[in-house]
């Protein structure tokens, strides 16, 4: 169709004639609202935005010669980094003679990947850079299974309310049994039955 006649027809509608695809041969166009094109595309890349995750990169620094309460500790927050979605960059710090024996930074970093297995994967392997050497975790999108290190609050928190509860039903059924016995002997002195009262 010539583009006079296209452009007629646009106008007649009271729309706009839209060039979809310039580079074919011939021009591709079609008859729509350009305001509401534009609308509709700005919302399509703002939900596209929201869709993306911004990965944080966090970082975790170890010495070689950690403690293992030390090591536990400083895992302990790479796991909650990692649950929390974001990055984690590993890093053993060598001081002195230390970068001599970068084996034992290499086996801390192996130990750590293999200690993180369950909720993250391995990004960037372990890499010498000047007197450091690290490595990058990033979170598992599915978990294999619960971290090593991090108990999970709201499971005590539910085990401590349940162990309440059920301390408190048998507390009362207790109290119940013993206000029962207590009647029972009442009764039993006064030699009259139950339920009969005497009048005077």
């Amino acid at each position: 169709m010539p583009t006079e006649n296209a452009l007629a027809l646009a106008r007649q509608k009271g729309l706009d004639l839209i060039e979809v695809s310039p580079t074919a041969v011939p021009p591709v166009c079609r008859i729509s609202d350009y305001g509401r094109l534009k609308y509709e595309q700005s919302k399509k890349d703002k939900d596209a935005r929201k869709k993306q995750k911004n990965w944080e990169l966090k970082e975790v620094k170890l010495r070689p010669k950690i403690e293992n309460h030390d090591y536990e500790t400083k895992a302990r927050m790479a796991e909650r980094l990692l649950l929390d979605g974001g990055k984690v960059k590993v890093t053993i710090m060598f001081r002195g003679r230390e970068i001599t024996y970068t084996s034992f930074g290499k086996r801390l970093l192996d130990r750590m990947a293999v200690d993180m297995t369950p909720i993250a994967t391995v990004e960037r392997d372990a890499k010498l850079e000047g007197k450091n050497m690290f490595m990058i975790l990033a979170p598992r999108p599915v978990p294999t299974g619960p971290p090593k290190f991090t108990q999970p609050h709201h499971d005590a928190a539910a085990t401590a309310a349940a162990s309440a509860a059920i301390d408190a039903k048998a507390e009362a059924a207790e109290a119940a049994e013993a206000t029962e016995a207590a009647e029972a002997t009442e009764s039993e002195e006064s030699g009259a039955p139950e339920g009969v009262v005497s009048s005077a």
